[in-house]
């Protein structure tokens, strides 16, 4: 039950400050707009007044509301304070806010504030905060119940930095305390680098760890529950792609955990289990190790007591809404009182049983910026993610791939068509943000999968799926090439059904197959995104003729053991059967999400998507989304009659159309992404609702918005749209400098330089 200082007295209801993450930035997230939007709902269910400080009005969680009070401050001390002053709560939450809030509310602590105003922590308790976060306390405490730990310092100069280095041994990893995403963190193999990263790290955080490099060991994380009573559950494991050595939030990462046994699992869970215990955490808590893939060797690298990333991504894996149930739980409930929301039959006490598989692909910015490094490590550098569901790691693969990179190539784009051995064995030797379509072209060559876990450390399990794909890449060009059919529809019906419904079992897309087919048949000439498209409606057309469509499938939490009304769906090829039934067609309204974030498409789109739901909601329509971000509000289970967690591809949201058969699809909420869909949409017969394909393209066309321009009589710039440098160099002899370059149909000022010289033109084309 709930805690009794928190129960409203007569009319008089409590209030209880929520502190959200502040701006969105690298490694904090939209991730806290959702875990700190379920907390909201969750508090607000028993009868308390939640008041919000959180300055990014982008959010969700800051939209006005009964019983929520929202203050745009900073999350500081300061500006807390003075919410305090005036609010009089008799409770203060932090852990749904990121580092930000955990931050805060330490800081709030140790001054005395809390103390002043009679404000009680809910949940984790300061002092296991401080214990989770300062290394050296975090040390002590694994050490005092025999968890091992990497041999490792904590430090404030770096003249210790450099001592404890040589008693360890390099290479040694650096680890800030008190930061997020990374900050401050890296790898040094000598003294040298150490000194660089521990310089810059301490000009930022008072206190970095030197701790033994681990890298190339598998790097395992567990989600953990913990109620006052101790009851504990692990929600979800889940296991990178990349070995130790890349931070987690720049790693592929696969849940559940595909390469470890049963007593690896058993070990690694227990001890997660043991560490939150020991350590007193109430609510959520995710632990990462270490683990060697030769033995049974491990190590607790650290914990997070509060909601993250990996929490956001581990409730969209499982559909175990962790945020929701955390703050019931810190607000006084047991686990056993509560259901999960999700399958409305199941005990929040109930570990999630999956029979599917999820993989998060990390999104990177990386060419926004000159002269940045595209190396990965332990800082982050990726602005966004996804996550893709599926029956098999091949599916989810391909189908995340594409999500990440808003394409329907997915992982065969052939960026490394043309590298030569010794880049292409670089890339793979040193990751950054394209090492796995390096690794697929390599094995398109016919690369060993011992060759290549020798230079990247990955995982030979993961990287048999990946060769298979790459295995079936050639074999199928090899057959197109044999075959004397000269249209794609007939090539692929002379391939059989069976075949057929193979290749998208492992998650080949119809734009994939075209490609493959017209990079055999028409090598020489090009064709556009459009050509291609319509190209493979033909594929879809053979599809539908020999029945080989999308299943729907349900999120249930429960592997089908007990019955559900789970509205969280996802489609996949490799399997027989849908697990729902739509009694009401030609009723529901599609709203397409903003896929991954990135600069310049963010929450805010988000926020679009999930208004823009409740509205309907409110109207009684069904409210269909879709959507393929784990950090999203509008990719939670109770944001929509029913969310498709899918691919915002042209094939899958046709595929949701053949299915739904809606009223129509809203594309003009979730930002570029969804915007580009318009016009193929459109020519297939699809009813968008808001702006039309005729709209979108006089506002994305430069020629036509231009003279629409003209004909209202509004001035512009002059400017004009050039093929070639003779057109530009023409316009710059007749205008002068400096002169805005920039590409057209792209988000937020990509690829856009302004030029005020001959040299500066040079380098931006």
């Amino acid at each position: 039950m709930i805690l009794n200082f928190l129960k409203s007295k007569g009319n008089k209801k409590q209030k209880v400050i929520l502190l959200g993450s502040g701006a969105l930035s690298i490694g904090q997230a939209g991730e806290f707009d959702y875990s700190g939007s379920q907390a909201v709902k969750a508090l607000q269910e028993e009868n308390l007044e939640v008041i919000v400080v959180n300055p990014n009005i982008a959010s969700v969680q800051t939209n006005k509301d009964i019983d929520k009070k929202v203050y745009l401050y900073p999350v500081t001390p300061f500006w807390v304070t003075k919410v305090i002053e005036k609010e009089k709560p008799v409770g203060i939450i932090s852990s749904f806010g990121g580092q930000t809030a955990l931050n805060c509310v330490i800081d709030l602590y140790k001054s005395g504030v809390l103390q002043k105003y009679g404000v009680e922590v809910l949940g984790t308790s300061v002092n296991s905060l401080e214990m989770s976060e300062n290394r050296d306390l975090f040390a002590a405490k694994m050490k005092e119940i025999n968890v091992p730990i990497p041999a490792s310092k904590a430090v404030s100069t770096v003249k210790e930095a450099l001592k404890v280095a040589e008693e360890i041994g390099y290479p040694v990893i650096t680890r800030s305390a008190f930061a997020l995403g990374g900050l401050g963190s890296g790898l040094a193999e000598n003294k040298e680098k150490l000194e660089q990263l521990a310089s810059a790290a301490l000009m930022s955080v008072p206190q970095i760890l030197i701790e033994k490099s681990l890298y190339g060991w598998k790097e395992i994380e567990y989600e953990v529950m913990r109620d006052r009573q101790g009851n504990c559950i692990t929600i979800c494991n889940m296991e990178n792609f990349d070995p130790m050595g890349i931070h987690t939030g720049d790693s592929i990462v696969v849940a559940p955990c595909q390469t470890i046994d049963n007593i690896e699992n058993n070990m690694l869970r227990d001890t997660a289990i043991k560490i939150v215990h020991n350590i007193g955490v109430i609510g959520e808590c995710n632990v990462q190790f270490a683990l060697s893939p030769y033995t049974k060797e491990f190590y607790v690298i650290e914990i997070n007591a509060r909601l993250s990333r990996s929490s956001a991504l581990a409730s969209k894996a499982t559909g175990y809404p962790i945020a929701y149930i955390a703050a019931k739980v810190v607000s006084g409930f047991n686990l056993l009182e509560l259901k999960n929301p999700v399958t409305q039959t199941t005990s929040a006490f109930y570990e999630p049983s999956l029979d599917y598989v999820t993989l998060k692909v990390p999104r990177w910015d990386l060419t926004k910026f000159t002269g940045v490094s595209k190396l990965l490590g332990t800082q982050m550098k990726s602005v966004g993610e996804v996550m893709a569901i599926g029956r098999n790691f091949c599916e989810i693969t391909q189908k995340a791939i594409r999500m990440v990179n808003e394409n329907d190539e997915g992982i065969t784009t052939g960026i490394f068509k043309n590298a030569t051995k010794k880049e292409l064995e670089y890339e793979i030797a040193n990751p950054t943000n394209l090492r796995l379509f390096a690794i697929y072209e390599a094995f398109k060559r016919g690369y060993s999968i011992d060759k290549i876990s020798d230079l990247s450390k990955i995982s030979k399990w993961f990287l048999a799926h990946v060769k298979h794909l790459a295995d079936t890449e050639n074999e199928l060009v090899e057959l197109i090439r044999k075959s004397k059919t000269k249209t794609v529809y007939d090539t692929f019906n002379n391939l059989g059904k069976e075949y057929i419904r193979n290749l998208k079992k492992l998650g080949f897309s119809d734009y994939q197959l075209v490609k493959f087919f017209l990079t055999v048949k028409e090598p020489n000439k090009k064709h556009t995104q459009k050509e291609i498209k319509k190209l493979s409606l033909e594929i879809r057309k053979l599809r539908k003729k020999l029945n080989i469509v999308p299943v729907v499938k349900q999120i249930d939490t429960t592997s089908a053991e007990y019955p559900t009304s789970s509205n969280y769906l996802y489609l996949s090829y490799d399997g027989t059967h849908n697990d729902i039934e739509l009694t009401k067609k030609n009723s529901g309204i599609i709203t397409l999400g903003s896929g991954s974030y990135r600069i310049g498409s963010s929450c805010e789109f988000d926020w679009c998507s999930v208004m823009t739901s409740k509205y309907f909601k409110t109207k009684r329509a069904d409210s269909i989304i879709i959507n393929c971000n784990p950090e999203t509000v509008s990719t939670d289970f109770s944001t929509s009659n029913r969310l498709y967690f899918e691919e915002l591809s042209f094939e899958r949201v046709l595929d949701i159309v053949d299915i739904e058969k809606p009223k129509g699809v809203i594309a003009c909420m979730g930002g570029q992404n969804p915007n580009n869909l318009i016009p193929s949409l459109n020519d297939a017969k699809v009813k968008i609702l808001g702006h039309s394909a005729k709209t979108v393209d006089m506002a994305e066309d430069r020629n036509k918005f231009s003279a629409l321009l003209d004909k209202m009589g509004i001035d512009q710039p002059e400017w004009i749209s050039a093929t070639s440098r003779k057109e530009i160099d023409e316009f710059i002899n007749r205008v002068g400098y400096p002169v805005l370059i920039r590409p057209s149909f792209v988000l937020s000022g990509t690829l856009m330089n302004v030029a005020g010289d001959e040299k500066s033109r040079t380098i931006t084309l």
